[in-house]
């Protein structure tokens, strides 16, 4: 049995990371690929059937795709646009709950408002790992995927918390507005509290303690999960817990973490994520055949389909209607939010709203719900939200999903003008650091500069640089560079990184050079070689 099991686990990974290849090679963003193949694969006769467990999902699965987009979530722009990101991640989640409750009652055969917001709060959040995607090497203004962030981070937390409170209220048969409000923000906030109070134990930890790159690596693991099981332990919010945690210490990465510790945990996330979000996307389409023989002869396939696409327009209209009302309003209130928002265009907010596309949560969500309320009753319409709730991923997720680089390329997003360029940005970063430097040598190591001859070249080396920095940064200025210029320069620096790369590839051969220095030297040519691929 459980060499069974390994292997069903080996062959879906070894089968993810082919399929992600061939959705790269049609360029399709792998999660909607993803679930377009487990969607033709779950109806091949003889596949063995892959039931997928909600709390597999929730505990596995969730944390950690949580803690590494708080990890990379910007606390600055975070703070930011912290009134325009609790008006998405809040007040929008609870909108749509409202509005998907009151239409299900209204046009769906049995619904009850309990059960209509059950299913709102299932589909009300969007998904931001494939929207990530899909919008990766797409140009985008910043503030753009700073909302799209921050919305992410707390809407899971809001969306589950409604779900909980309306899993209770099917069951019990009870529903109180003022108890479930009071609950609302109590859950919220105890998890936040136990995720900063978790979070600064493991600060005391790699802060203080002998730890090596691989235990900093560890422990990065085991942080997410310690937060969101604490916080369950005690009914608060597990997502709350893991998203303040995460971004408490990734505020203080500098601080807790060394350079060495911080690229190795950098490497390990980035094959851990990319394995977990491929994974939950093929899962969510193998798993269709189960939601569709459960339906039932009650409701045709037709009638359920028709209700999931009705309720896929209901909730991006509530999501067009909600943001561009909300960003109104606001900005003739508030001098402050006008001037914030000022790179924000009619263009920009059309690709936030479009970009709502439903996930995992949403799939997980629904598949917790109870099969039976007790030993002799079923809880009702369990198959037909399931279906409901997939029906809403595929219309948004794949639909949405192929359309959103289309239509960004149509709108033609204006730059922002208000913000340097990124690389004139860096320049002037490159500059301050630099002067930095040599304002250090200056005053702590003058004698060191004088008669060190490894220092004397360090500080004409960083006076070079110094003088090519100004140089460059006054081209920016003077638009002496347009981004043909910047574009053939990223292109001529890869090619010579290539080469550089090919040379030590030549060199492992050579019994005079270690394979530890060579190995130091393909680290920095990557290293240099992320830093302009990741500008472009």
């Amino acid at each position: 049995m459980l060499h069974d099991n390994l292997i069903l686990i080996l062959t879906l990974l070894l089968g993810v990371t082919f399929l992600v290849m061939i959705g790269q090679k049609l360029k399709i963003s792998y999660p909607i690929f993803l679930v377009l193949a487990g969607l033709l694969i779950g109806f091949i006769p003889g596949i063995p059937r892959i039931k997928v467990d909600p709390e597999i999902v929730f505990l596995l699965f969730l944390p950690p795709l949580l803690y590494e987009a708080a990890w990379f979530t910007s606390w600055k722009d975070f703070w930011e646009y912290k009134g325009a990101i609790f008006l998405m991640a809040v007040g929008l989640v609870l909108i749509t709950s409202v509005a998907v409750a009151y239409a299900s009652v209204a046009f769906i055969p049995g619904f009850t408002l309990a059960l209509g917001f059950l299913l709102g709060g299932i589909i009300s959040p969007p998904d931001a790992i494939a929207a990530a995607s899909i919008l990766k090497g797409i140009k985008i203004p910043k503030t753009v995927t700073s909302l799209l962030e921050g919305e992410s981070l707390v809407n899971d937390a809001s969306s589950l918390i409604v779900f909980k409170f309306a899993l209770v209220a099917v069951v019990s048969g009870t529903f109180v507005f003022q108890d479930a409000a009071v609950n609302f923000v109590s859950v919220a906030g105890l998890g936040i509290l136990i995720g900063l109070g978790i979070g600064g134990i493991f600060y005391v930890i790699h802060r203080w303690m002998p730890t090596t790159e691989n235990i900093d690596t560890v422990l990065t693991l085991l942080t997410p999960y310690f937060m969101y099981i604490v916080a369950e332990h005690f009914k608060a919010s597990g997502v709350m817990a893991v998203v303040s945690g995460g971004l408490l210490l990734s505020s203080q990465s500098h601080v807790i973490l060394t350079s060495s510790s911080r690229v190795r945990a950098v490497s390990v996330w980035s094959a851990l994520t990319f394995m977990l979000n491929g994974v939950v996307f093929i899962l969510i389409g193998l798993a269709l055949p189960d939601i569709v023989h459960g339906l039932g002869p009650e409701y045709p396939l037709s009638t359920a389909i028709g209700y999931g696409i009705g309720i896929s327009m209901l909730a991006l209209f509530v999501r067009f209607f909600w943001l561009f009302s909300t960003s109104r309003i606001t900005s003739l209130v508030n001098k402050k939010t006008r001037i914030r928002y000022q790179g924000m265009t009619w263009h920009s907010s059309v690709v936030i709203i479009w970009a709502g596309m439903r996930g995992v949560v949403s799939l997980a969500a629904a598949l917790s719900i109870p099969v039976m309320i007790s030993d002799q009753i079923p809880f009702p319409l369990r198959n037909l939200i399931l279906f409901i709730t997939f029906v809403v991923i595929l219309v948004t997720l794949v639909i949405q999903g192929l359309s959103l680089p289309l239509i960004i390329k149509l709108l033609k997003i204006p730059e922002n003008k208000h913000k340097l360029p990124e690389q004139e940005q860096t320049t002037q970063i490159k500059l301050k650091l630099i002067d930095l430097s040599l304002e250090k040598l200056q005053a702590d190591y003058q004698y060191q500069c004088t008669h060190n001859e490894l220092m004397v070249n360090l500080k004409a080396e960083l006076q070079h640089s110094l003088t090519e920095q100004k140089d460059t940064l006054q081209a920016f200025k003077k638009g002496e560079i347009d981004q043909r210029d910047l574009k053939a320069y990223h292109e001529i620096m890869l090619d010579l990184i290539k080469v550089q790369r090919d040379e030590l590839h030549h060199l492992k051969s050579n019994k005079n050079y270690d394979d530890d220095v060579i190995r130091k030297e393909e680290w920095r040519l990557d290293l240099e070689e992320l830093s302009i691929t990741s500008s472009d």
